[in-house]
C-alpha cells in the first residue's frame, strides 16, 4: 500500500502546489491569468482568509491537492465548507488519494465548526462522480451562473 502524507500548504510549498493547480486548470480546459493564481496562492497562506489548501505527498512528491473555503450560510448558524478544487495526478489515481483528501476536508471542516461540506464537478467527470457518490449524497441541484 502506498503511504500518503497530507499536510496544509506552507510558504515553501509553492513549487509543489503550482504544477498541481495548473494541471487541475488544464483538466477543466480553463486558463487563468498568472495574477489570479498568484493571488490565490497568497490567500491560501493568509491565516485571515477563509480559504485553505492541503497537499498529498508520496515519496517526497506532491501528487494531489485540495483547496477549500469556509463560508457563511443562510441555512445554518454554523459555517459551511466549499471544497472548490480537488486534483490527483493521473499516475497515482485509483490509490485512494482523492478519497483521503476529501476525508481530510471533512475532518478539518468539522473541527472548524462547519455543518457541511459541498462541492461541484462537471457532469462529464465520470471517474470523480463514481468516487463522490461513495462519500457524499447527490442532492440533485443544478447550477446556474452568469459571469460579471
Amino acid at each position: 500500500m502506498t503511504h500518503v502524507t497530507l499536510r496544509p500548504v506552507g510558504a515553501d510549498d509553492h513549487t509543489a502546489w503550482l504544477p498541481l493547480w495548473q494541471a487541475y486548470l488544464r483538466f477543466y480546459q480553463t486558463e487563468l491569468a498568472d495574477s489570479v493564481s498568484a493571488n490565490t496562492w497568497q490567500r491560501l497562506l493568509d491565516p485571515n482568509e477563509p480559504t485553505h489548501s492541503t497537499l498529498a505527498w508520496v515519496d517526497g512528491k506532491a501528487v494531489g491537492m485540495v483547496n477549500f473555503i469556509y463560508h457563511r450560510s443562510n441555512w445554518s448558524i454554523e459555517n459551511s465548507c466549499y471544497l472548490q478544487d480537488l486534483y490527483v495526478n493521473s499516475e497515482v489515481r485509483g490509490l485512494g488519494i482523492g478519497r483521503q483528501l476529501i476525508e481530510h476536508v471533512y475532518a478539518t471542516a468539522k473541527a472548524a465548526g462547519c455543518s457541511k461540506v459541498h462541492w461541484l464537478t462537471h457532469e462529464t467527470n465520470a471517474t470523480a462522480i463514481g468516487l463522490y457518490e461513495q462519500v457524499a449524497e447527490r442532492p440533485g441541484f443544478i447550477q446556474f451562473r452568469k459571469a460579471l
